[in-house]
């Protein structure tokens, strides 16, 4: 399984997550170990956007996913 496969695999993990406050995120790519992600949907807009994405997603790809080193914002 490639990396770009398995980091979807945590993505669709967490998804319900922030479906459940009406977000969502997108696999925009992997690029040498860092994550590409656009939130939609509330996360967009949302204050806490950079929490979630670091704190939550981040956190959550770099302990499952051998070789993420970071996940960035795409607007």
């Amino acid at each position: 399984m490639s990396m770009t496969e398995q980091v979807q695999e945590v993505l669709d993990k967490l998804r319900p997550y922030i479906q459940r406050d009406g977000g969502d995120v997108e696999l925009m790519g992997v690029d040498e170990g860092i994550v590409k992600v656009r939130l939609l949907g509330a996360c967009g807009s949302c204050p806490s956007s950079t929490i979630t994405l670091k704190a939550g997603i981040e956190r959550a790809l770099m302990e499952e996913v051998p070789g993420v080193k970071s996940v960035e914002q795409v607007f």
